[in-house]
């Protein structure tokens, strides 16, 4: 549809879905929502960046074993995260007796495996598939800014890196919400070159797709009951909320929400401009909104997932931050079709 947009025909099915957060995100607004709080965020292993996989690790364990179905039953594993080569990811996969999709989107990377599960299903070529991301505040602490014994000071712009997982799995039976639209975004870049800037860096990147796939679609503000954008933070959710009214006349704030917005209640637990990372939009889209669909409180809703395309490297030689955002509309009526 239109320049970016496909429907699904066969309205691939979320199944089930699986929240697993750390420690700090088990104490925020959304507490109730999460199927699993660790209470110690190494999660019983040596490492971080171990401890991040044992996060994916259960987390897809527990939505396979939610849906009754096991390892042999699924066609395809999606999965990424933030760490170089996608370790956390490439570590589960090799433990799983599933077909591995390696994906790095950023903190795009839940809609984005959403998004390539859903295609996948709809074009024929799976009958179930899991969409999977993660990130840990510490491990992506130690690859982009600065060990944590280094104590350094926090902009006001800067972003917490959610510690978390979150797995939805994909059938094509049942009565479960159902991933019907999907609007693929470009790459933007606007010249933000802050590492403690995401949101700025982020927001156009959001504004294009979330703006792009009213066009194709046709649909208006109204026809929605929740836009989740799944990173932006407080500083980049104004920054969308703004551009989308001023350039398009698309006046989203009734129905808007930013998954790293509301992880965390920065008064109490000194998040700043709240959080980011793959985990983010994944355990908010997995716990918060699924759970809401399910209760019948929403209808049709949105998860737009966005992701800062760099790396120490670009960072050390002065690059700018482009930024992604994919859409994934995903609808439910309780009271049946």
């Amino acid at each position: 549809m239109g320049e970016q947009t496909v429907k699904l025909e066969k309205k691939p099915k979320i199944i089930a879905t699986t929240s697993v957060v750390g420690p700090k995100e088990g104490q925020g607004p959304l507490k109730d929502y999460f199927d699993i709080i660790l209470k110690d965020d190494k999660n019983g292993q040596d490492s971080y960046e171990k401890a991040e996989s044992s996060i994916m690790d259960l987390a897809i364990k527990e939505t396979i074993k939610k849906a009754g179905l096991q390892d042999k039953d699924i066609n395809y594993l999606f999965a990424g995260d933030l760490l170089n080569q996608t370790i956390s990811s490439n570590y589960v996969a090799r433990g799983l007796d599933i077909p591995f999709f390696g994906l790095y989107g950023a903190c795009s990377t839940m809609s984005e495996s959403l998004s390539l599960a859903a295609m996948t299903l709809d074009g024929g070529f799976a009958d179930y598939a899991l969409a999977c991301t993660s990130s840990h505040f510490s491990s992506a602490e130690r690859q982009y800014r600065y060990p944590l014994e280094f104590g350094s000071q926090r902009a006001k712009t800067a972003q917490w890196t959610v510690t978390g997982s979150g797995c939805m799995l994909l059938g094509l039976n049942g009565d479960y919400p159902e991933v019907t639209y999907i609007t693929t975004g470009k790459v933007k870049d606007y010249g933000i070159n802050d590492a403690n800037n995401m949101g700025a860096a982020m927001a156009p990147a959001a504004v294009s797709t979330i703006s792009q796939h009213f066009k194709d679609t046709g649909f208006k503000v109204e026809d929605y009951d929740l836009i989740m954008s799944g990173d932006l933070g407080k500083v980049g959710k104004s920054i969308t909320e703004e551009m989308l009214l001023e350039e398009y006349d698309l006046d989203i704030r009734s129905i808007y929400m930013d998954g790293g917005d509301s992880i965390f209640d920065d008064s109490e637990q000194k998040t700043e401009s709240g959080g980011s990372g793959c985990g983010c939009s994944a355990v908010v889209g997995c716990g918060y909104v699924y759970k809401k669909m399910r209760e019948g409180k929403f209808k049709r809703i949105m998860i737009v997932s966005t992701g800062a395309l760099m790396s120490p490297t670009s960072s050390y030689q002065g690059e700018t931050i482009p930024g992604i955002a994919h859409a994934v509309t995903i609808e439910y009526n309780k009271e049946g079709r």
